[in-house]
């Protein structure tokens, strides 16, 4: 059995890097089974990228429902564990599974039924894209509760203080969809050739697995999962508490994608290749994001469970700890974006067109690094502490912002880079505000405010 990283104790360093690092390992599974799909897809051709970076959108958005569930077993479990109350964190465990079954069959239904409706919004102009966006959500839309009952399970072992098992179950799931891709994308011996449904095929058959491997997981952790009835009538409370602490954080995670949805139809007056661009540029970009949403998950459970122990100078400490740490990671990031572009987007899409939108896409995006760091660990800051407001509140206000700013920047001598800026600025403008917040919030914290910069080193 893997041990639980003790977060209450210790060295904070050592304790958030060693709970952080598998997070990460994680978050950048889940990022490559997006690159490797775009990999192979990008070798049948832009349009069958643009094909699946449409549809792609749309399990993105159900990012919005695994958040509620999800940030509602993280929070749930950490602080509970803190409190050395496991039969508290059972609760939120059962919950947490039983809300993201029926909302992954409710959304999953619903993408079925209205599928040439969504695509059909992108106006994509070419019959054969449309088509393959609406196989491959189709696809996905039918392993929709393995895409969404992962990230639960894997949010369940990361409140416990183990990021290891899930990373360890998710490397299983991507290596099976390494395999697959080019089996059923580009076809070999008796498998045909399917291109983008081959792609989608083989994402639900590697989320099924991981599914199947946390099931049998669970049933060796009794600690947390004995005693578990998905058949039982939810508790109103704990529903209510778990929507209480996942709702703000969902909301700006649906909002964000809808957004992205709108800057996209904007997008597409220049055609489907900047689609395509996007969505490769926005994959390479992830290395960042996925990395300090590895950090997000660690700062959540490592302040909500000093919080539920009531250990105030780790909760301060920990903070500043995180934010050395990812600035680093930022810095670095923007410096591989801006001086790395063209190998790093030749990777995907060679061809010249998108290869010269695709470099200037990551080179815009390269100076909000930092700043779009600091803020998602900043997020997770206060979503250990049970505040998932503040952070929903700025994320959703700028990037609403970014339409307007889309259409201005994009109608000036900016033309389509002036998308790119908009994204990239308000990335900026998240990071400063929220991170400011949170030091006003630990300063007017009356558990806090005693603690001052200096007691961090």
């Amino acid at each position: 059995m893997t041990k639980a990283v003790k977060l209450t104790e210790g060295s904070i360093f050592k304790a958030i890097i060693k709970l952080a690092l598998p997070i990460i390992g994680t978050s950048f599974v889940q990022m490559a089974y997006n690159l490797t799909d775009m990999i192979w897809v990008g070798r049948v051709g832009a349009k069958a990228v643009a094909a699946v970076g449409t549809a792609g959108f749309f399990t993105w958005l159900a990012m919005a429902i695994i958040l509620i569930p999800k940030i509602g077993a993280e929070v749930g479990v950490s602080q509970s564990v803190g409190r050395r109350n496991i039969a508290e964190a059972k609760k939120y465990i059962r919950h947490s599974i039983q809300m993201i079954i029926f909302m992954a069959l409710v959304y999953g239904f619903c993408l079925i039924i209205l599928r040439k409706q969504l695509i059909g919004f992108y106006n994509l102009g070419e019959a054969k894209i449309e088509r393959d966006a609406i196989t491959y959500l189709v696809i996905i839309s039918m392993g929709m509760v393995f895409y969404t009952i992962n990230p639960v399970f894997t949010a369940i072992f990361n409140g416990y203080g183990d990021s290891r098992t899930p990373f360890n179950i998710n490397v299983i799931g991507l290596v099976l969809n390494m395999i697959l891709d080019p089996l059923f994308i580009l076809g070999v011996g008796p498998i045909p050739r399917m291109e983008v449904a081959g792609a989608a095929i083989a994402t639900v058959i590697a989320q099924a697995t991981v599914t199947l491997v946390f099931i049998t997981e669970a049933r060796k952790r009794p600690e947390l999962f004995s005693g578990l009835n998905l058949f039982v009538k939810p508790d109103i409370y704990r529903i209510k508490r778990i929507v209480r602490l996942g709702f703000p954080v969902a909301l700006q995670s649906g909002l964000f994608t809808i957004i992205a949805m709108i800057i996209a139809r904007i997008i597409s007056k220049w055609g489907p290749i900047p689609i395509a661009v996007q969505k490769v540029g926005s994959q390479i970009e992830s290395i960042s994001w996925m990395t300090a949403g590895g950090f997000q998950s660690a700062m959540s459970a490592f302040i909500g469970q000093n919080y539920g122990a009531k250990k105030w100078d780790r909760v301060f400490k920990g903070y500043f700890t995180g934010i050395g740490i990812v600035s680093v990671i930022g810095i670095f990031a923007t410096c591989l974006l801006i001086f790395g572009a063209k190998p790093l987007f030749s990777i995907f899409i060679s061809e010249e067109e998108a290869l010269m939108y695709g470099i200037e896409y990551l080179r815009i995006l390269g100076l909000s690094q930092l700043f779009m760091c600091v803020e998602i660990t900043t997020a997770g800051a206060f979503i250990g502490h049970g505040k998932t407001l503040p952070p929903s509140f700025v994320g959703i206000l700028f990037n609403v912002l970014r339409i307007p700013a889309a259409l201005m920047l994009s109608s000036t001598f900016l033309g389509l880079s002036g998308v790119w800026w908009a994204i990239s600025v308000s990335s900026i403008l998240k990071g400063a505000v929220l991170s400011i917040w949170h030091i006003w919030y630990l300063k007017k914290n009356p558990n806090t405010k005693k603690f001052r910069f200096c007691d961090v080193f």
